[in-house]
């Protein structure tokens, strides 16, 4: 084993003894350390189709790949994702909590010789735009080609990331070991600056600039800072007098969150260009006491099934090239990537396991493609900027068949925040487990939040309390079904109706109606032109229903009372002061 592949990492003595004392304890065959060059990612490529670990895709999909994961490594695996720390009241009921000494002795151990007969790739990635409030690197040891792959598409990886460097980082190890899942660990240590991963090469676990990363070791280390590390969408609003609106929200999986990052007007609203920021992962920090936005990702991993031009245009454009597909089906005959939603099944298909006969969907509900952001045809030039996007406008939102109305609004910081601990959604394929079931999921956070979500909530309103420009806050429902058990809303595109009230609330245009739960629409101030969408219906999705929103808070209360004293006051008298509200009307 030559150590001379890492003597470019000397500038920081600490990144360089870390990364020796980890390959030591591995004991790979062979060192690279990435720069990020367009070669070493051909050379990956190359690797895995000779390995026939890709499979390339044929026109239109040029330069792009298949890949297939193991069946027992498909999705985040929340339940053998630790947080780990000294004190258990610092991670909260919502995180697995393991006591950091103990853990780190436990995986060290199995880490221990883990890599011999395979090459470790060492892939510095720096998150956010250079040089700005919204900048952080890390670095990830990985035995995984694929994970080596996807970090160059979702990350700024190589110099740029070592430039950052000489000061803090993240340090990450993935080893895929023998993929056995009984003993699969997503292990952050946030007190230390480190993430273990080991048995999954799966994104969402092993891909560690993202959730690990990005979300719960940044979610804890902002803190004790004037910033907000959310699981949020981000989009620039631009409309037809020119005037900007930066909108972040945050949806749980398969609540909307990517179709409306990625909204294209429909014909009615034309003059309207929604410019994309983030589809997943925002950072927020004060400026001038005023809230600023900004993508610390550069590319997308985003969900394959349900996606077509009707639903998602601009991801179609988006992942013609350079594109790497995970466990989605493949059309036999032009080799071309297929999934549930992109219409009639080829007659000549493998399912995402690579069989011909199958009874299941042919590619996975958790499917992925993994695509540079840069190749989005609608991406805000704020993107690359390193102040950020100016944020007017919170959306929370679950997918709920029933109760919650399409929009409302909160009426102050602390209802607002309230909403979102609220909020609740329907399971789904993104993580392993049942689908379907309604879950708390506060701000879509609840995996990915890197310390105890109370003190979370708490942060969350104090950071909005120090604006002079505060935020206004919604919470939206795309997904109301009538009694056919079809969706009311229309939904896509069409939801630009909706920013559009959101806006001009903003601007004081509308005045709505007052509800319980906040500031509804008045069903004149949606614009309907257009719209197929019966009145009656529309009013029924922008009621209120006292017996309902009575059960919803029942139902939320034993969430809320698990985190004990830790929960802020202010917190409790906001859901008491609704259910007075509610009960009363």
């Amino acid at each position: 084993m030559n150590l001379d592949a890492i003597n470019e990492l000397k500038f920081n003595e600490e990144l360089y003894n870390k990364t020796k004392e980890y390959i030591e304890l591995m004991q790979p065959d062979n060192i690279v350390l990435l720069h990020g060059t367009n070669e070493e990612y051909n050379k990956l490529v190359s690797e895995m189709l000779e390995k026939k670990e890709l499979i390339k895709l044929g026109l239109p999909y040029e330069n792009s790949y298949l890949y297939r994961s193991d069946k027992n490594d498909v999705a985040r695996t929340e339940e053998c994702t630790y947080i780990c720390t000294k004190d258990e009241r610092e991670v909260g009921p919502t995180n697995n909590w393991a006591d950091e000494d103990e853990m780190l002795a436990k995986l060290n151990s199995m880490l221990k010789g883990v890599m011999r007969g395979r090459t470790v790739y060492i892939v510095p990635y720096l998150l956010g735009p250079r040089n700005s409030p919204f900048s952080s690197a890390g670095i990830e040891l990985t035995d995984s080609r694929y994970v080596a792959l996807s970090e160059m598409i979702i990350a700024k990886v190589g110099d740029v990331a070592l430039e950052h460097m000489k000061n803090d980082f993240i340090f990450g190890v993935n080893a895929t070991a023998n993929l056995d899942p009984a003993n699969k660990y997503i292990a952050h240590f946030p007190r230390k600056s480190l993430l273990i991963t080991i048995n999954s090469a799966y994104g969402g676990n092993a891909l560690l600039s993202k959730k690990n990363h990005a979300l719960r070791i940044a979610s804890y280390q902002a803190k004790d800072k004037d910033m907000l590390v959310e699981h949020m969408m981000c989009i620039e609003i631009i409309a037809p007098d020119g005037k900007s609106y930066g909108l972040t929200g945050a949806f749980p999986s398969a609540s909307g969150k990517t179709n409306l990052a990625m909204l294209r007007p429909p014909q009615a609203y034309k003059g309207w260009k929604i410019k994309l920021i983030s589809d997943d992962i925002t950072w927020l920090v004060i400026k001038n006491k005023e809230l600023r936005g900004a993508n610390p990702e550069y590319g997308f991993f985003g969900v394959a099934p349900g996606t077509n031009e009707q639903t998602n245009y601009n991801a179609m454009l988006t992942i013609k090239k350079n594109t790497i597909f995970t466990n989605v089906a493949l059309d036999k005959d032009s080799l071309t990537p297929w999934w549930e939603g992109l219409g009639e099944m080829p007659k000549n298909i493998e399912n995402w396991r690579g069989e011909t006969n199958f009874t299941e969907p042919a590619a996975h509900p958790n499917a992925r493609f993994t695509s540079p952001i840069t190749q989005y045809p609608e991406l805000s030039d704020k993107y690359f900027s390193a102040e950020g996007l100016p944020i007017n406008i919170f959306f929370f939102g679950g997918r709920r068949k029933e109760l919650i109305p399409l929009v409302f609004e909160a009426y102050s910081i602390e209802h607002g925040v309230l909403i979102g601990a609220m909020l609740r959604a329907e399971s789904t394929a993104a993580s392993v487990g049942r689908v379907g079931v309604i879950k708390n999921d506060p701000m879509a956070m609840r995996p990915f939040c890197g310390y105890n979500m109370a003190d979370y909530f708490d942060h969350m309103r104090n950071i909005l309390r120090k604006l002079e420009r505060p935020v206004k806050i919604f919470n939206v429902n795309w997904f109301r079904v009538g009694e056919n058990g079809k969706f009311i809303w229309p939904g896509f595109g069409e939801n630009i109706r909706v920013i559009r009230w959101a806006i001009d609330r903003l601007n004081g245009d509308v005045g709505g109606v007052e509800t319980p739960i906040g500031i509804v629409p008045k069903i004149e101030e949606i614009d309907m032109q257009g719209l197929n969408v019966d009145k009656n219906a529309l009013e029924k999705i922008l009621s209120f229903e006292k017996e309902g929103w009575i059960n919803e808070l029942n139902a939320v209360k034993p969430f809320l009372e698990s985190f004990g004293e830790r929960l802020p006051k202010w917190l409790w008298q906001e859901y008491y002061e609704l259910r007075e509200r509610v009960e009363s009307y």
